[in-house]
């Protein structure tokens, strides 16, 4: 492995990132995802932090889309001009 790395910055120009900045970035991510706050000193590889990290995201978006799709059960029961269907509609946009 190289001890740099190149992206593309928002800008479009090209900035260098370290290895020791992508460590560092694997960590807080790490950090950032439900149970593994607790285990820090457990240091997991980058792929698992990232395999862990698109897992998580990916149960997001379910979450979302049944709770999008419970929300819109909900709005078609009840009158479409009360206040709750107007709050209904705006949780769904």
């Amino acid at each position: 492995m190289s001890s740099r790395r190149s992206r593309q910055s928002s800008s479009g120009g090209s900035m260098r990132i370290t290895d020791d900045q992508i460590i560092q970035l694997i960590s807080k991510l790490q950090q950032l995802l439900p149970g593994t706050r607790i285990q820090r000193s457990n240091k997991a590889s980058a792929s698992k932090v990232l395999q862990d990290t698109c897992s998580y995201v990916r149960s997001l978006h379910r979450e979302i889309d049944d709770l999008s799709d419970r929300l819109s059960q909900l709005l078609s029961t009840i009158d479409a001009d009360s206040p709750e269907a107007s709050i209904i509609r705006s949780l769904i946009m």
